[in-house]
């Protein structure tokens, strides 16, 4: 499995599987739900903060999982490991959120 970036997806690894993730137009409709945001620059300035509770993880990698096809509930993701640990789970989010966003490639010399 290889993810597209430039169509948005990354990979990520959880619980020792590989999964691809991406924030299609559903996947950000249901964070603009889940966080009552009025459009797609709420959601973008709620995320700029930098200040992500554990759940906001859940919701984006779960959001992500789920958009690139993955039957994952944001319960399930709660329960498994990201390499890293809470550090592994930031990291994935982070690369999620830059993909759907435009920002560079943070793997990039």
């Amino acid at each position: 499995m290889t993810a597209n970036r430039r169509r948005g997806e990354i990979e990520a690894e959880l619980d020792g599987r590989a999964y691809r993730l991406c924030l299609t137009l559903g996947a950000l409709a249901e964070l603009e739900s889940a966080y009552g945001a009025e459009d797609l620059a709420a959601l973008v300035d709620r995320f700029a903060t930098g200040r992500l509770a554990a759940h906001d993880l859940a919701r984006i990698i779960g959001a992500g999982l789920r958009g690139a096809g993955n039957g994952i509930s944001d319960d399930q993701v709660l329960a498994v490991q990201a390499s890293g640990g809470a550090a592994g789970f930031a990291a994935i989010a982070a690369d999620l959120l830059a993909v759907t966003f435009g920002a560079p490639d943070p793997r990039a010399p």
